[in-house]
C-alpha cells in the first residue's frame, strides 16, 4: 500500500512537472517580457516594451475589451519601431479622439479571425501557389507570402511587413510580431 502511494505521488509529480515544462516551452519573450499562452492578447501585450505604441493605440481605439474577448484572433502586431517608420505626426494624429474610427480600421486591419499559427500560414501559402489573400477583421485583405523561410504580410497598398517573431500563443489566439504597420486601401 505504501509503495503504491509513493509511486502514485511520484507519477503525479512527474505529470505536473511535464505539464509545467510544456507550458514554459510555449512561452515566448517579446519586448523583454514573457508572453504566457494562458493569458489573453491584451494581458500579454501590455508587458512588451516593444509594443507600447500598439497598446496605446488599442486603448485609444476602445478595442481592449474586443482583444480580451474569446476570439480566437490572429494579430499581426507592429512594434514601436514599425510605428516610428510612419511619417512624422501620424501616430499622434491617429491617437486623437476625432480619428478613433480611422484608428479602429487600421488596428483591425492587423487582425484575422481564427488562430493561424505559422505552420497554418505556410501551408495556406503553399496550397495557394506562393501567395494567400486573407480577409481581415476590418473587411480589407492582406496577402501572405514566403521569402525563403520568412513569412511576409502585404497590405492593399503593396507595402510588406516581415514576421519577426511568430507563434506567440495566447489564450484567445496568436500574435505574430511584424516590422511595419499595415495600412488598408484609403
Amino acid at each position: 500500500m505504501k509503495t503504491s502511494l509513493v509511486l502514485t505521488t511520484l507519477f503525479l509529480t512527474n505529470v505536473i512537472f511535464a505539464q509545467s515544462d510544456m507550458m514554459s516551452s510555449q512561452t515566448k519573450m517579446v519586448g523583454g517580457a514573457a508572453m504566457y499562452p494562458t493569458k489573453n492578447i491584451i494581458e500579454n501585450a501590455v508587458n512588451s516594451k516593444d509594443h507600447t505604441t500598439l497598446v496605446a493605440a488599442v486603448k485609444a481605439a476602445d478595442l481592449v475589451e474586443t482583444l480580451m474577448g474569446e476570439g480566437p484572433f490572429t494579430v499581426f502586431a507592429p512594434t514601436n519601431e514599425a510605428f516610428n517608420k510612419l511619417p512624422n505626426g501620424t501616430v499622434e494624429s491617429l491617437l486623437k479622439p476625432e480619428n478613433k474610427k480611422t484608428l479602429q480600421t487600421i488596428l483591425t486591419y492587423h487582425v484575422v479571425a481564427g488562430k493561424w499559427n505559422a505552420s497554418d500560414v505556410v501551408k495556406l501559402v503553399k496550397d495557394n501557389k506562393g501567395k494567400a489573400t486573407v480577409k481581415t477583421v476590418s473587411g480589407g485583405t492582406i496577402t501572405l507570402w514566403l521569402k525563403g523561410k520568412d513569412v511576409y504580410v502585404k497590405d492593399e497598398n503593396g507595402n510588406s511587413a516581415k514576421v519577426t517573431i511568430a507563434d506567440v500563443n495566447q489564450s484567445n489566439g496568436v500574435i505574430h510580431v511584424i516590422d511595419k504597420v499595415l495600412l488598408p486601401k484609403s
